[in-house]
């Protein structure tokens, strides 16, 4: 990854990015502050925000769009408006810490790149600090009641996204998460996205594979596809591509920059989240 001017200052000023990684509705955000705290990090990405303390900084919330698709451009910062405003508002910031919440790590090294931050050097996996009674009882909540939680308190919601608010809860911070002997409160924002009442939107196999065939054509148009396999969980679309190459077409390299801007073409345009491309040469065709 080329260093941008920013993500070097960033490194020499000792920045260390860490990066909670969890399936979608697994209760990342529910224990982000706990996160922050036990490690000492001062400001929270989650979501499309930028969080410090108790107060949204910068950014616009995923939570607040029509549709699921937008919700994960928004989390990404695929916007130029939103990901400058929140770039501009972290350089002005004078911070050591910084936690970036995601599904995988994909996304979070993602989100890091696009706001010009160091790539992160510790990942957290929600299955770390949190039981399989609690991940599954928050999936159930999220997939029953299409609730979802902001690490900020109510009002901060109420006064930025009144129409989506939904309840407001209490978590204590356990003793073993702080050196404090008493006990400390946090209180976290319920929300209900407009996107979660009508349920998780997907892309056909179909419109991904033309995606793909209008890639490979922009690519190089002498290679031509063979199959397009797609694969879908919760965590992003696996995709593997049968491809037909001329005979003496030179390889190196021009794989790997095939995936990328598979990759990045398919993420960009419709904001689903491309876990990875594998690229197969299926044979060698004559001249």
């Amino acid at each position: 990854m080329r260093a941008t001017f920013h993500n070097i200052v960033y490194l020499l000023r000792g920045v260390k990015v860490f990066a909670l990684v969890g399936k979608s509705g697994t209760g990342k955000s529910f224990r982000a502050k706990l996160i922050a705290q036990k490690y000492g990090i001062e400001y929270i990405i989650d979501d499309g925000l930028l969080i410090h303390e108790s107060k949204i900084l910068a950014g616009k919330s995923a939570k607040k769009e029509q549709a699921f698709l937008g919700a994960i451009r928004t989390a990404l910062f695929d916007e130029y408006e939103h990901r400058v405003e929140v770039r501009d508002c972290l350089k002005k910031l004078k911070f050591k810490r910084i936690l970036i919440i995601g599904t995988s790590e994909k996304m979070v090294k993602k989100i890091a790149k696009t706001l010009e931050l160091p790539a992160p050097t510790k990942i957290i996996q929600i299955e770390d600090i949190a039981t399989t009674e609690e991940i599954n009882k928050a999936i159930h909540s999220r997939n029953t009641e299409g609730k979802h939680v902001i690490p900020v308190p109510a009002i901060e919601i109420k006064r930025n996204y009144p129409h989506i608010f939904y309840d407001s809860i209490k978590v204590f911070l356990h003793r073993r998460f702080s050196l404090r002997k008493r006990s400390k409160v946090f209180e976290k924002a319920v929300v209900r996205p407009e996107f979660s009442k009508r349920g998780r939107i997907t892309i056909s196999e179909a419109a991904i594979t033309q995606m793909v065939l209008h890639c490979a054509e922009e690519f190089d148009h002498t290679i031509r596809i063979d199959k397009v396999t797609v694969k879908n969980d919760i965590s992003g679309y696996k995709l593997t591509i049968k491809i037909i190459v001329p005979f003496g077409t030179q390889l190196s390299g021009n794989i790997h920059t095939l995936q990328q801007y598979v990759i990045e073409n398919i993420q960009r345009y419709t904001g689903i989240i491309i876990q990875e491309v594998n690229i197969v040469i299926d044979e060698f065709s004559g001249s």
